[in-house]
Formats: C-alpha cells, structure tokens, sequence
C-alpha cells in the first residue's frame, strides 16, 4: 500500500478551505508576490478567467481569512493569512501541490463530488414501507 503524499493538516487544510483548483491557482499566485495589490483584471488576465470569476475566487479567499481585501473605489486584494498556522499550512500546501498535483487535484476534485451527491441526495425520495 503507498503512503498518501499529502499530509493530513494539508489534507485537513484544503478540505476546509479551498473549494477549487481555482481558488488553490489564485491563492498560490498572490502568494507569489506577498505584498502586491492585486486588482480583479489582473488576477483574471493571471488565472485566464473571466473578472467575475476572479472576483468569487477572491472573495472567497478572503471568508477563509487567507487574503484581504483593501480599496473601495477599485477593489484590491492582498495576500495575508489570518493567522502563523494559516501561513504554514498555505506554505506546505505550496510544496505539496509542486509535488502531488495529481492527488491534490484529485482530493479537491472529490470535496467537490461529496458535496453534489449530497445535494443529489437530498432529492431522492424515499420509499414508505
């Protein structure tokens, strides 16, 4: 049997807190360069998405308290873990993902599939007996 090559706090991590490989691709790239201001064009032009997306993404990051948001007139956003253990964690998940792509990709992927079965199960309807 293989060791799984991510670790569980990384594991625990990217389960609470990251949704998609988006949000790991645009956490990553503001991490990159820790004290710019990123601006929602540039993000989307960085990631090739669309403003719109770029800005759920970020929004979303900032709810996890893993980037914030400065500005009011143009929206900017700055890498800033909340807390050390926030930072540590997005550092090895760093390092994991450079490694593990695949399974990393995979572990998000499966929060996904968990989350849209459960939202198919809530549909089915149950047999009287």
């Amino acid at each position: 049997m293989t060791e799984d090559p991510i670790p569980p706090d990384v594991q625990a991590f990217l389960l609470k807190h990251i949704d998609s490989i988006g949000e790991l691709e645009a956490l990553l790239l503001l991490r990159g360069e820790p004290g710019t201001q990123w601006t929602l064009p540039v993000v989307a032009r960085r990631l090739y998405i669309a403003e719109a997306a770029a800005g759920y993404l970020l929004a979303r990051l900032k709810s996890q308290r893993l980037v914030v948001q400065e500005g009011e007139a143009t929206l900017r956003f700055r890498y800033h873990p909340e807390t050390e253990e926030l930072e540590r964690l997005v550092a090895d998940t760093c390092e994991i993902y450079a490694k593990h792509l695949v399974p990393v990709t995979n572990l998000i992927h499966s929060k996904s599939r968990t989350r849209i079965q459960e939202f198919a199960d809530a549909f089915k309807l149950r047999r009287k007996d």
